[in-house]
C-alpha cells in the first residue's frame, strides 16, 4: 500500500523520482489471490443478520460489487432506472457505470423512490449519511450473528460479486469493467482460480489445429464385464 501511495505521488508530481522504491522487492506471497468469498447460503444469512438501513448497504454491496465509500455517497441521482445502471463518480470528474441486476435493479427503484435526486440512497437510522468506519461494527455484528467466522468485511462482499461472476464464466474483461478495475490483470489474479471451465473452454476454441498430429481412427476398447 506504501508503495502504491509512493507511485501515485510520483506520477502527480509530488516527488521527482521513484528510483528509491523502485528498488524494494515484493514480501513473500503478497501477490497471491485473496480467495474468500460468501456462498449463496452465507450471503442470504448474513443479510438476514443485519439491521434494516445497514441490510440495504449490504444488500448493494454484493448485488453490485461497489465499495462502500462508492455506496455512502451514492445518490438517487446517479441511479438509473432505464438502463438499470450506477453511475459510481470517480475522482477528477470521471464516472464508472455499474451494470444492475434485475434483483439489484429493484432493489434501487425501491430504494430512492420517492426521494430527491440530490438525496443519499442510503441512510443510517438517524437518518446521517454513512461515514468512514460506521460500517466496521454492524457488520462485525452481524457475522456473529450469522456465525460467519471470521467476520465479513465490505472488501468480501465486493468479492463476493467478483467471485460468483467468474464462476457463472463471465469474461475478465466485463468483471474488471463492472468492479473499476484498471485493466484485467488484477481481476485474472483475483478470479482465474475460479473460473476452471472458462478458461478450459476458451484454450479449447482458440488454440488452432497446428497439423502436428496423427489423425488415428484406433480407439482403446472399453473394460466391460468379464465373459461379454
Amino acid at each position: 500500500m506504501l508503495k502504491a501511495a509512493l507511485n501515485r505521488a510520483y506520477q502527480a508530481g509530488r516527488v521527482p523520482s521513484d528510483h528509491a522504491w523502485r528498488r524494494v522487492k515484493p514480501f513473500p506471497k503478497v501477490d497471491e489471490a485473496v480467495v474468500r468469498y460468501l456462498t449463496a447460503d452465507e450471503a442470504r444469512r448474513l443479510v438476514n443478520a443485519c439491521p434494516p438501513e445497514f441490510r440495504r448497504l449490504v444488500q448493494a454491496a454484493i448485488l453490485t460489487g461497489c465499495r462502500y465509500s462508492e455506496l455512502a455517497r451514492l445518490t438517487c441521482a446517479d441511479y438509473n432506472p432505464d438502463s438499470s445502471t450506477l453511475a459510481i463518480r470517480l475522482a477528477k470528474g470521471r464516472i464508472r457505470h455499474v451494470v444492475l441486476t434485475d434483483d439489484a435493479n429493484r432493489c434501487f427503484a425501491s430504494w430512492a423512490a420517492w426521494k430527491a435526486g440530490s438525496e443519499r440512497v442510503f441512510l443510517r437510522g438517524s437518518g446521517e449519511a454513512w461515514g468512514k468506519s460506521h460500517q466496521l461494527r454492524p457488520l462485525d455484528i452481524a457475522s456473529r450473528v450469522a456465525k460467519i467466522s471470521p467476520p465479513v468485511t465490505f472488501h468480501v462482499l465486493r468479492h463476493t460479486h467478483g467471485s460468483h461472476l467468474a464462476m457463472q464464466g463471465v469474461p475478465f474483461g466485463v468483471i474488471a469493467r463492472q468492479l473499476g478495475h484498471a485493466d484485467t490483470r488484477m481481476t485474472e489474479k483475483h478470479y482465474a482460480h475460479l473460473a476452471p471451465n472458462y478458461v478450459a473452454e476458451t484454450i479449447r476454441a482458440k488454440f488452432p489445429n497446428l497439423g502436428i498430429t496423427e489423425n488415428d481412427n484406433v480407439l482403446p476398447l472399453r473394460t466391460g464385464a468379464r465373459g461379454s
